[in-house]
């Protein structure tokens, strides 16, 4: 667990707000978005300082919609972060955003500044879909925006999917997929829709025509056939990428490798220590963030290690935490591997395509 650190940046402001999602965000306001990215700079300044003994190689800008805060202040922040925290040669920067606002970044100046991977929120391709989610971009903004940043240089880019949406087919799931492909997609993200509380959509979900989870299923395995075939891997339960495209940045969380989060609701793992901002931006402003306790433990080694396709390998297991792969966690193994559910080794244990479906209910009977 030697490995550098990631740098992760939240800008907590959106366009407007989905009616599904349940991260913070608020609405943009130009005078609090500059007192925020301000106070951001000066935090990466102290953090930079406090940990002046760690190396970086990723930084992740995230949201919110970070592209609505504009070029001039994501240039800032990049900036502020090279020169406040020592990163590696060639480090991985990435800038989520909106096809609505990404339509006006200047990515040559990101390009300049070293971002070199942009996460763009698709969801869908499909009109529909679109308005039942609450989006506000079209396929155009998505075309458009993918060809400026073409144009840039900038050939890393990741699209996110959902999955389980209202109205979804298998005939629409498709169209989405490849209109990602067809648009240089290095990278697809693809989550099932989940009905978070005290979200509008709990309110809305009985209006809607939502897939059950069998047909959840279907959707999930012919996404994971399908982009197989198209010679995408999926290196984690929700994350397929061409080979060498994977996020270097979201590995760091599920190998519980350490990293800084820095901004309102942002969480941390640092020397083996886990803090986090609260979801209050005067508690930001006011540079308070709460102890989370310890991290890197072996339930959640064990945890976050089988959400990514090479899942466990024994020996790096023992040489972490001084003892042999739990022989409990191996007999419930067993148990799922004669149902195609797990891959059980010799010198490792994953879960199969077919069993990230139950990667819930598999990896808490290990952890029992």
């Amino acid at each position: 667990m030697n490995e550098p650190c990631g740098l992760y940046v939240h800008i907590p402001f959106c366009q407007a707000k989905c009616p599904y999602c349940d991260f913070y965000s608020k609405a943009c306001n130009r005078d609090e978005i500059e007192h925020y990215v301000n106070h951001l700079v000066r935090q990466m300044e102290m953090y930079g300082n406090l940990y002046s003994d760690k190396k970086f190689d990723t930084l992740y800008i995230g949201g919110g919609t970070p592209s609505v805060i504009g070029t001039d202040n994501l240039f800032k922040i990049v900036e502020r972060a090279i020169k406040s925290f020592t990163f590696l040669p060639f480090p991985e920067i990435t800038v989520e955003m909106n096809p609505c606002s990404a339509k006006y970044i200047d990515f040559d100046k990101l390009k300049f500044v070293g971002v070199n991977r942009i996460s763009l929120g698709v969801q869908s391709a499909n009109e529909n879909e679109l308005h039942l989610l609450g989006r506000l971009h079209n396929n155009n903004d998505v075309t458009e925006t993918v060809s400026k940043i073409h144009k840039a240089g900038i050939e890393n880019i990741s699209m996110d999917l959902m999955l389980g949406i209202s109205e979804q087919t298998i005939f629409s799931l498709q169209n989405s997929i490849k209109f990602c492909m067809d648009n240089g997609a290095k990278h697809i993200s693809a989550y099932l829709l989940k009905i978070e509380p005290d979200t509008p959509y709990q309110k809305l979900a009985p209006t809607l025509s939502l897939p059950d989870e069998d047909t959840q299923a279907d959707f999930y395995e012919y996404m994971q056939k399908f982009l197989t075939e198209k010679g995408y891997r999926q290196y984690e339960i929700s994350n397929f990428s061409l080979v060498g495209f994977e996020s270097r940045h979201n590995l760091k969380y599920w190998n519980c490798d350490e990293y800084l989060g820095i901004g309102v609701s942002a969480h941390s793992l640092m020397n083996g220590k886990r803090f986090y901002f609260p979801r209050d931006m005067q508690s930001f402003y006011n540079d308070k963030t709460i102890d989370d306790g310890n991290g890197s433990t072996e339930q959640e080694y064990i945890m976050l290690r089988l959400r990514l396709s090479d899942g466990i390998c024994f020996q790096e297991y023992q040489n972490l935490f001084g003892k042999k792969f739990p022989e409990r966690c191996l007999k419930t193994a067993q148990k799922y591997s004669r149902y195609g559910l797990v891959n059980l080794q010799k010198d490792r244990l994953s879960l199969t395509p077919k069993g990230f479906l139950l990667s819930n209910t598999i990896i808490a009977e290990m952890l029992e």
